[in-house]
């Protein structure tokens, strides 16, 4: 019989005793903050348990879009809980709604399909795509990540010795799911044709984040995406952008609209709902409806929180407040302040650096430049990315501390927040390049 010690109001003990390691997911591991206690969130900013508060530029890895707690979408989640649950049975008129909103925004998408989590919404596109083309490879890239399961989970951030060949994020992958995924490098669209050429007619799929916002901020070069649509048009494959980061974020149409580009199929999350759980697949109707949702179609797709009433109405809300109030231009004009500033103070240190990013997303690497593919970072200061991140948090600001990570703004964030992360990160730096000099 388990014997239960009494709990203790030592957060992080508990946790330790009941939950695997103390967090519910891998990367809220972060050494050096294996404590951190989150007990209330607000607008931009978050308060742990010892009453400490930051200004938050972390952000979840970027849902909250319009900031956390935005009353508008939880007064929304409130309203569609109070009238409908979750019935597991016919359809609602919000997921109607929704079905139509993303239809109309978003160029890709004829017909849309809602389920829980990005890495849901991936997944079936994989499959998806296996069933209409009956072929057995996909591609994916260095550097991208496209959630949990065995055909993508591997290949995002590699030590420079696993580059060029499979590196699994997890043990328990068959090798034959694994052998099925070719990894090339992003920003290389001549390995992606030698790919095609070398697996004729037998590539299922090319999947990609427009951005790799996994690791920062790696801008396709231009022409890159035009020409992957044409690889695609070509060999008869399924082009798929997993925009569940770069959609609504970047845009209501998502970066597909930003760059001109339209894949066949597109994945959506984060902040469509401003972090309530819920994300979607979309694309041409030829494919969307293979999906057995449609009555003796071949593709499975099922689920019981599909398109739960409360999620889809934090999606409505969102959505409806990134249309008629100037998120976009709010963020886009903050992130491009914070670009422009950290560009100012970095040359103060006389270290290599690159600060990349888009609209409301912002990274400093510290690796000469420039950034174009994944190869370029392995190189990057991992000590000193993570060290001053930490270092801010002296000065109530929080950027996550692990190697490569991107930074977000949101519709809550202000001028003056700007101004105390610019000063935080020049104060950080500063001490930190003080600590070297004395440790040399």
């Amino acid at each position: 019989m388990v014997q239960h010690a009494e709990p203790t109001n030592n957060f992080f003990e508990r946790a330790r005793a009941v939950i695997p390691g103390g967090v519910n997911s891998a990367q809220r591991q972060v050494p050096g903050l294996e404590d951190l206690v989150v007990t209330a969130t607000s607008g931009a900013t978050f308060t742990d348990d010892r009453g400490r508060t930051f200004t938050d530029y972390h952000a979840a890895f970027g849902p909250p879009l319009l900031g956390h707690n935005d009353r508008d979408v939880d007064r929304a989640v409130a309203e569609a809980s109070a009238r409908v649950d979750n019935m597991g049975v016919g359809i609602t008129p919000l997921e109607i709604e929704l079905a139509e909103k993303l239809v109309e925004l978003v160029p890709s998408i004829e017909r849309v399909l809602v389920t829980m989590t990005g890495s849901e919404a991936t997944f079936h596109a994989l499959r998806l795509a296996r069933a209409v083309t009956g072929r057995r490879f996909v591609i994916k890239f260095q550097g991208c990540y496209h959630g949990w399961h065995d055909a993508v989970a591997m290949n995002v951030i590699s030590p420079a010795e696993r580059i060029g060949s499979k590196d699994l994020l997890s043990a328990g992958i068959l090798p034959e799911v694994a052998d099925a995924t070719i990894v090339l490098p992003f920003n290389d669209a001549g390995a992606v044709e030698r790919a095609l050429r070398d697996h004729p007619n037998d590539v299922a799929a090319i999947i990609l984040e427009p951005i790799p916002h996994n690791i920062g901020a790696v801008l396709p070069l231009p022409g890159y995406l035009e020409r992957l649509r044409e690889l695609a048009t070509r060999h008869g494959t399924v082009l798929i952008f997993d925009e569940v980061i770069t959609g609504f974020r970047h845009g209501l149409g998502g970066y597909q609209q930003v760059a001109g580009v339209t894949p066949d199929l597109t994945t959506l999350g984060k902040a469509m709902a401003n972090g309530w759980p819920i994300s979607a697949l979309g694309g041409k109707a030829e494919l969307m409806d293979q999906f057995n949702t449609t009555p003796g179609k071949p593709a499975f797709f099922a689920g019981t929180f599909n398109g739960h009433p409360a999620m889809v109405a934090a999606a409505l809300a969102t959505i409806r407040k990134l249309q008629s109030e100037p998120v976009h231009e709010h963020v886009f004009r903050l992130g491009e302040r914070i670009r422009s500033g950290l560009r100012d103070v970095l040359p103060e240190f006389d270290i290599p650096t690159v600060v990349s990013g888009f609209g409301s997303v912002f990274v400093t690497y510290f690796v000469e430049g420039p950034v174009e593919r994944y190869d370029d970072l392995v190189a990057n200061d991992v000590a000193l990315f993570t060290g001053y991140r930490r270092a801010q948090m002296e000065h109530g600001i929080f950027e996550l501390p692990l190697n490569l990570k991107r930074s977000h703004v949101s519709y809550a964030h202000t001028d003056a927040d700007v101004d105390r992360l610019l000063e935080a990160t020049r104060q950080s730096l500063r001490k930190m390049m003080r600590d070297r000099t004395a440790r040399s």
